[in-house]
């Protein structure tokens, strides 16, 4: 497996941890750290023995953005070419073919709330705080924000964000969807796993025929999207595993019904 020097990748059975270890910049993404990511999650999607991702920080940041210092120290050709660069990074985990779910253990700001706006699941600690504070810079997110933001949360919602750049609490995301779930400090990775571990155990193609038909479903293409629907449900039942689990779940209703 591949050494990073900015985060980690553990594999549980069928479940790959990614850890951002920057703690000591609140897991601050600089260029390093930006090309490892995409590097993690392009060969996790490509790794037939990986189900499930799971994507959280080091110590009390979940990714409180760009590194501003490098930032600062950019020309506008390396300012262009880091935002190019951070492109192809969220799409790593927006089309990841694997479900990733995103355990957000602090601050969330800037591009690490971008990267939770890529993730299809988010669960977050009762401390955990989320923003996209670029406006305080006189900028604008450019990892996605504006436009993921409106749709996840609704333009008036992202407005607000936006405009105001405040930093708000995760639970204050519940409501609108983003956030599902939000759990006790301790619990946070434990629950995490174990919704990863449950997704991973169901057949592959299925949740990856699912995560595919949900993303499209963003794009408001109705007629398209139940094009798709059919035909990867028509795919997946006659499938092996389709066949099987039809099979098996008809022979036992029988059994069920003929003992009641």
């Amino acid at each position: 497996m591949t050494a990073y020097q900015t985060l980690t990748v553990e594999i549980q059975g069928r479940v790959a941890i990614v850890t951002f270890r920057r703690a000591d910049q609140l897991n601050a993404m600089n260029r390093l750290m930006q090309g490892e990511i995409t590097e993690a999650f392009e060969a996790l999607s490509a790794d037939a023995g990986v189900g499930a991702i799971v994507v959280t920080g080091e110590g009390r940041g979940f990714m409180a953005g760009a590194d501003i210092k490098e930032y600062a120290a950019q020309t506008a050709a390396e300012f262009d070419t880091f935002q190019a660069a951070g492109m192809r990074m969220y799409a790593a985990i927006e089309n990841n073919r694997k479900p990733v779910i995103a355990a957000v253990n602090g601050f969330a700001l800037g591009g690490g709330m971008e990267l939770v706006l890529c993730c299809d699941i988010v669960i977050a600690n009762q401390f955990a705080k989320l923003g996209l504070p670029e406006i305080k810079l006189g900028l604008i997110p450019g990892g996605g924000g504006t436009q993921r933001s409106v749709a996840r949360l609704g333009r008036n919602r992202a407005n607000l964000l936006l405009m105001t750049g405040a930093i708000v609490p995760a639970s204050e995301f519940v409501g609108a969807g983003l956030v599902n779930e939000i759990v006790e400090v301790e619990k946070l990775m434990p629950r995490a796993l174990e919704l990863a571990g449950m997704i991973a155990a169901e057949p592959a193609a299925a949740i990856e025929g699912l995560k595919a038909l949900t993303a499209h479903a963003m794009s408001g293409d109705l007629a398209e999207g139940l094009a798709m629907e059919r035909n990867i449900l028509g795919g997946l039942y006659r499938s092996e595993t389709g066949q099987r689990r039809v099979k098996e779940f008809a022979e036992k209703s029988a059994v069920k019904k003929a003992g009641s």
